[in-house]
């Protein structure tokens, strides 16, 4: 039987997935092959000459310190970074996939994250830069936590639409626990998710869309006697689909 009680008091700090929604900025008019390839180098390399030579100068200080939470949290990170076709004029678009392991406590926990990066070129530099359809989870159960999340890229101004976390496995006299909190881009540094049980076999939740268009964060924890799961998905969202 899981212990519930274990877990009355933990929260979960959010600071980890701030890092994966700061802005970047970029060189040359047009995201070339080779520029792309010298980025995703650098992030490996931990070369961070390259990056502030590369980055808008009022961003540098606050990416370098974000940049390094990532290798301190997951010292052996790697990136993969591939340019996108754009049907939105005047962005690139980069796919961009972080994933990472770390010992503690004698478990391994595993890192995977995939976003999209649109970027607008300003004098030479990326002007501003947009996350889109990002999706970071945090495990530790080995993979053995069988588990499907139905959360939508994007979402219409006002409408109602459904967040389902789903263990497909059946959970007989298991008891699970866990929770979920929306949030704004950039308002969740250090705040908390406290736990509750679940018996319903996972999280599932109608809510509604903020009124004006913009970025939505959802951020989660599941708590399975095989392990814990964290994640956060952003929704776009928009007033036309």
């Amino acid at each position: 039987m899981f212990n519930l009680n274990l877990f009355k008091n933990i929260g979960v700090s959010l600071y980890l997935f701030i890092y994966l929604i700061i802005p970047y900025s970029a060189i040359t008019k047009t995201l070339k092959v080779d520029f792309i390839r010298n980025l995703e180098n650098s992030l490996n390399a931990r070369d961070l000459e390259f990056i502030k030579e590369n980055f808008r100068n009022a961003d540098k200080q606050n990416i370098e310190k974000q940049f390094s939470k990532i290798i301190n949290d997951f010292p052996d990170s790697k990136w993969k970074i591939k340019r996108l076709k754009s049907n939105i004029p005047n962005k690139d678009v980069l796919r961009i996939k972080v994933s990472g392991k770390k010992m503690v406590n004698g478990e391994i926990q595993i890192l995977e994250s995939n976003f999209d990066y649109l970027v607008t070129i300003l004098n030479g530099k990326i002007d501003e830069g947009i996350i889109k359809n990002l999706f970071t989870i945090i495990r530790n159960d080995d993979m053995k936590i069988d588990i499907s999340f139905k959360i939508p890229d994007k979402v219409l101004t006002g409408s109602k639409y459904d967040i389902d976390i789903i263990l497909n496995k059946p959970l007989e006299e298991v008891i699970i626990a866990g929770a979920i909190k929306p949030h704004q881009v950039n308002s969740f540094f250090e705040q908390e998710i406290l736990l509750e049980p679940l018996s319903s076999g996972g999280i599932f939740k109608m809510t509604r869309a903020p009124s004006t268009p913009g970025i939505q964060i959802w951020s989660g924890i599941i708590a399975h006697p095989e392990g814990i799961i964290t994640f956060t998905k952003s929704i776009d969202i928009v007033d036309k689909l």
